[in-house]
């Protein structure tokens, strides 16, 4: 069973090092939150998540949740981790302090999350759902609404949903059949079903704050018809607590391949009383602030579990024995060496580590521009910011949640067959990381909304944004070092062939929609290898000067020199076959009849 470890010098090494979050919270309206505050804050988040949440991981997967009379039942651990979460202040630590959060950069918070993730994934939607509907409430609500329940939200007392779908509408919310029913009082009444409402009905809190997506009766067709409404499961009394229960029952809970511990509701609202959050019919864009955090979350949630995956298969292979390394005994003692000796053992370790660490690096440099998009006194720099998020944020979602699947996976590889025995613990995180390529917008979605949305429609100017800062980079590191200087330069010529094949794409849609289209899942692949060759390129600038240093921490620097050149040699190649997929004619994708796919 793994036993999750907090990787803190990583960490450590990016926040401090690569990206110098110190500095940039002091460019960026966060003077107070210096080294000596960082640290202490990563330490508590190792210690809450090691010892509080861990432990609650494999028994949450053995116990499952059940359904009693319309209350949902978490397994027995839950419930002192979730008690242990609110006395620790962590799901206040980016919010704001107006309404009792402790105001921390996101990109800080970011990191607790990682953390969390990797300790128990089925039990932090919990918090990530909550904090996304605060943003939501934050941003587009009245300020009576904020006053009565962000407090509350933020101290962690009540928890938040994300009520958008419905059996017969996904992705396409413009299909919804909620309705919304003006009443006297300034409410709504709101009545309709929803699926795949995850931990609704739960017994930790006293309350529930379900964000409903709906329609008025004067609602236009499509997307542009639906607003925002926020549904409480209890009523708030005149002293603003909970009392009367509203009319929300939650009817069922899926039978799911993973999260066994986190439930997904079908729930039904029989003209319960809801609030309209923002403006009539403005609601799908009012939703998307919880929708876009959601999609940052769920990249983070594929980094933590790829973690524990990681960390797990390490550990196995330095203590499972089996035959010699091929260039002879590595352990003559033994009675064979550990499997780590072996190349195929090293290839599959080092492709976690490379993935792992580098998606943690992406993830950290766009948590960054989170900080300063939201929080910047420089409105140039916050719009900045704002453009690089919305080019990250698909490629971040889409590219994460398949190498989480690629990553525990191998960590199944690695222990072989009893990878494949619950016992082990493996064959759950691969399990739960699955469901990260499918919610919050599938990975298909992510790859359409990057070439038609992000590159087509703002005519490649986000991408631009980006290829800016990696060639500012790659000129002022040309000749950065022995082993860096050679992948700065393998990072701009990725860098160019990025660029070329944007081009290709934009120009081939003016005679053909379908040849962008096509292209779009490899178009989000290759970025997320391009990407990622930046970021371990910087590592490796990072590292080889930090090895000069007297006290440097050498066999962790080395470790990621060796690690990043792995990468270059052995991962980033793959993005030759996605160049040559990517511009193929649309012939073989598109002329096949639909009766044709199967023919019995």
């Amino acid at each position: 069973m793994p036993r999750y470890r907090a990787p803190l010098r990583d960490i450590r090494f990016l926040i401090h090092q690569v990206f110098d979050f110190a500095g940039h919270y002091a460019r960026h309206g966060h003077e107070e939150v210096t080294a000596d505050l960082i640290d202490p804050v990563l330490e508590e988040a190792a210690r809450f998540t090691e010892n509080e949440l861990d432990p609650t991981r494999t028994e949450g997967d053995e116990t499952g949740t059940h359904l009693e009379s319309g209350q949902v039942v978490t397994p027995p651990g839950y419930k002192k981790a979730w008690k242990a979460f609110v006395e620790g202040q962590w799901n206040g630590i980016s919010c704001s302090p107006e309404y009792g959060g402790q105001g921390l950069p996101h990109s800080l918070g970011m990191a607790f999350h990682e953390m969390a993730e990797s300790a128990n994934m089925p039990w932090c939607p919990l918090f990530t759902l909550s904090q996304g509907a605060i943003r939501a409430i934050e941003a587009h609500a009245s300020d009576e609404l904020k006053q009565a329940y962000l407090p509350k939200m933020v101290a962690g007392e009540w928890t938040g949903t994300m009520a958008l779908t419905e059996a017969h509408c996904g992705s396409d919310l413009g299909l919804l059949r909620t309705r919304a029913e003006p009443r006297d009082d300034g409410s709504y009444s709101v009545t309709g079903n929803k699926i795949f409402i995850t931990w609704a009905g739960q017994d930790l809190t006293d309350n529930i704050i379900h964000l409903v997506l709906a329609k008025l009766p004067d609602a236009p067709a499509g997307p542009k018809g639906i607003s925002l409404f926020l549904v409480p499961d209890r009523l708030l009394d005149d002293s603003g607590q909970p009392g009367e229960r509203n009319n929300v029952a939650v009817e069922a809970l899926e039978e799911k391949m993973g999260l066994k511990a986190s439930p997904t509701t079908v729930f039904r609202l029989d003209g319960a009383r809801g609030w309209l959050v923002g403006e009539p019919h403005r609601g799908l864009a009012a939703m998307f602030t919880m929708m876009n955090a959601a999609r940052l979350d769920v990249s983070f949630e594929a980094l933590g579990i790829g973690q524990l995956s990681h960390q797990g298969a390490v550990e196995y292979a330095r203590e499972r024995l089996q035959m010699r390394a091929p260039a002879g005994p590595r352990e003559p003692d033994q009675a064979a060496d550990p499997i780590i000796v072996h190349p195929d053992v090293r290839r599959m370790l080092l492709t976690q580590k490379s993935l792992v660490e580098g998606c943690r690096a992406l993830g950290l440099y766009a948590a960054t521009q989170l900080d300063i998009g939201l929080g910047s006194p420089d409105e140039q720099a916050r719009g900045r910011a704002n453009d690089l998020m919305a080019l990250l944020t698909p490629i971040c979602k889409g590219f994460f949640t398949e190498r989480g699947s690629e990553i525990t996976d191998l960590g199944i590889q690695v222990f072989g067959g009893h990878g494949y025995i619950r016992e082990w613990g493996m064959e759950q995180l691969y399990r739960d990381v699955r469901i990260t390529r499918i919610y919050e917008g599938t990975n298909g979605i992510q790859a359409i909304d990057l070439i038609k949305r992000k590159t087509l429609a703002s005519e490649r100017k986000l991408l631009d944004l980006f290829l800016e800062e990696v060639r500012g980079f790659c000129d002022a590191n040309a000749d950065a070092g022995e082993v860096s200087t050679e992948l700065v330069a393998r990072t701009r010529k990725v860098a160019d062939e990025w660029s070329e094949l944007t081009d290709r794409l934009m120009a081939a849609a003016g005679d053909d929609i379908n040849a962008p289209m096509s292209a779009a899942f490899e178009y989000l692949e290759y970025s997320g290898y391009a990407a990622l060759a930046w970021c371990w390129a910087r590592m490796a600038v990072t590292a080889e000067q930090a090895l000069k240093e007297d006290n440097a921490d050498r066999a962790f620097l080395e470790g990621k020199l060796q690690t990043a050149r792995f990468y270059f040699d052995r991962i980033l190649p793959r993005t030759r076959a996605l160049a040559e997929s990517m511009v193929a004619d649309t012939q073989s994708l598109m002329t096949m009849d639909d009766e044709q796919f199967f023919m019995p």
